[in-house]
């Protein structure tokens, strides 16, 4: 439905939506591919709610940093997500490790809201802050030591403890809730229509926080977008975590240090000669959880998943469950410390690695970081490495190995990647703005800014812009930078290259 259409039916029947979602068959949403026969047109009337200065759609570790730093703000908020508890991956896809918030000798490289959430929680007992062991080859929290820059965390906990921090915020949040569509007047969002048990409804936004991931709304509002690589759409390969119990640790890290490989390949490779691991990827990736016996595995590599399609995503959730009661005998029967291991959880949420990003004004790329770019614009940082699984060998990371990449840049590992503001604002839509990994960067430079850490730092950074853009009527490409950055140090986040504890991000050119 074209923006013109939309705006005739709201000024004569209250409320029209791009619901064809709703339907069987189908839908009008963009860049669905196309199936069945013909198209239908769905037009309806929409109970408008409650407006809010500041929608924020989807309650990852994204869209709950927005949600709290715009109440802490004084913005009435609705936080919207889709499953039945906040976190996003961290909770719901059981990526039970927050990565790219610290370096490896533990020292934070994002502060703000995440460094706060992660604290909480590692006083409650829901998160551990490992620590460097330098006498400690492997490290059962990440097995190399340089790894343990994560945040193990327990799922349940932090989800119980994003409820508490909403509720004393005053944030009011729907669970079970989709964020379907907007309606969009001129070159701004003016409701985002819901739908959940309740039915469709229609929210008026002064502001809207695209958190979901996949840009929904930016892509529903006719923003620019671009989805995997620009010479195939391909997409880097997906996952489904699963935690383990009754792991025998000390058998286990002993088996590694034997091997000389946290990732197992050679193992790997003679199962695969005897024809019993038949899995499309060569690597066996997995870190202990809180406690000492349970870890989360992060084995599966689901190739060819688009998670912006119903129908893929469903086909990778059914083939990820039948990988993973493979993998899981194959470690009970082949890997020392998994004898007597136990099945504890299989996500209920498919782990998306990749799909749509932006296109803003600016698109942050490898060469900008080869250079030493600054950014005036910077509200934080990743200390996260470039892993992007390739997307049809899940087991290589072409741009980390120089023998491949066909890039003429060689990363430095343990140096920080900046997040500017402008990456984050698509456009033409001057109310909306997109933290996470859809943000406008050259498709390598998500490896450092995908993960939960970042994503909680542009998140934070959004909601406080929010503000602005509520109060003063701007766009959040007119959002006062320096006023915005100060407010961020005031309330914590690092935004400062002085005030790292490592140097400047550098790409060396080969």
């Amino acid at each position: 439905m074209s923006h013109e259409s939309r705006r005739t039916f709201i000024k004569h029947a209250g409320l029209a939506t791009g619901s064809g979602l709703l339907l069987g068959g189908r839908t009008t949403l963009a860049d669905e591919p196309t199936v069945g026969a013909g198209e239908l047109r769905f037009e309806r009337s929409v109970p408008v709610g409650r407006g809010y200065d500041l929608v924020v759609c989807g309650g990852g570790p994204a869209g709950c940093a927005a949600a709290l730093a715009a109440r802490r703000e004084g913005l009435s908020v609705l936080l919207v997500e889709g499953q039945g508890q906040l976190g996003g991956m961290a909770t719901s896809g059981l990526v039970s490790q927050w990565l790219g918030g610290r370096n490896e000798k533990g020292e934070w490289v994002v502060g703000g809201l995440f460094r706060e959430i992660a604290q909480e929680a590692a006083r409650r007992g829901y998160a551990a802050l490992p620590e460097l062991d330098p006498a400690q080859k492997y490290h059962p929290y990440g097995w190399l030591n340089w790894f343990i820059h994560g945040v193990p965390i327990d799922p349940y906990g932090v989800a119980r403890l994003l409820d508490e921090k909403m509720e004393r915020a005053g944030a009011d949040v729907l669970l079970f809730t989709q964020a379907a569509d907007v309606v969009v007047e001129g070159d701004r969002i003016t409701h985002v229509v819901t739908f959940n048990k309740s039915g469709l409804a229609a929210v008026p936004a002064r502001a809207v926080v695209d958190a979901t991931g996949d840009a929904d709304m930016a892509a529903r509002s006719g923003c620019e977008c671009i989805k995997g690589r620009e010479e195939d759409y391909l997409m880097t390969p997906a996952t489904l975590e699963f935690h383990v119990s009754h792991v025998n640790r000390e058998k286990l890290t002993r088996y590694i240090e034997e091997q000389r490989d946290p990732k197992l390949r050679e193992k790997i490779k003679k199962l695969r000669e005897r024809g019993i691991w038949t899995f499309p990827y060569e690597i066996f990736i997995c870190t202990q959880l809180m406690e000492p016996d349970t870890f989360y595995v992060n084995t599966i590599r689901l190739v060819g998943v688009d998670g912006t399609d119903g129908r893929s995503v469903t086909e990778g959730m059914i083939r990820g469950r039948e990988e993973v009661e493979k993998l899981f005998g194959i470690l009970r029967e082949h890997i020392p410390g998994f004898e007597g291991a136990q099945l504890k959880a299989v996500a209920p949420l498919l782990g998306i690695r990749e799909t749509r990003r932006i296109v803003a004004d600016s698109v942050m790329t490898v060469e900008d970081l080869s250079r030493g770019e600054e950014f005036a614009d910077t509200i934080g940082f990743s200390m996260y490495g470039w892993d992007l699984p390739d997307v049809k060998r899940p087991s290589e990371q072409p741009f980390a190995d120089d023998s491949r990449s066909g890039y003429k840049y060689k990363v430095k590992k343990g140096l920080s990647t900046p997040l500017p503001l402008k990456v984050m604002i698509p456009r033409p839509i001057r109310n909306l703005i997109c933290p996470g990994r859809a943000v406008s960067v050259e498709r390598q430079v998500l490896g450092p800014v995908r993960v939960m850490a970042p994503c909680m730092a542009m998140g934070e950074a959004a909601g406080v812009a929010a503000r602005a853009v509520v109060a003063d009527g701007v766009s959040f490409s007119q959002v006062d930078i320096d006023r915005l950055r100060q407010r961020l140090r005031q309330v914590g986040a690092i935004v400062d290259e002085n005030g790292l504890p490592e140097i400047k991000p550098r790409v060396d050119q080969t």
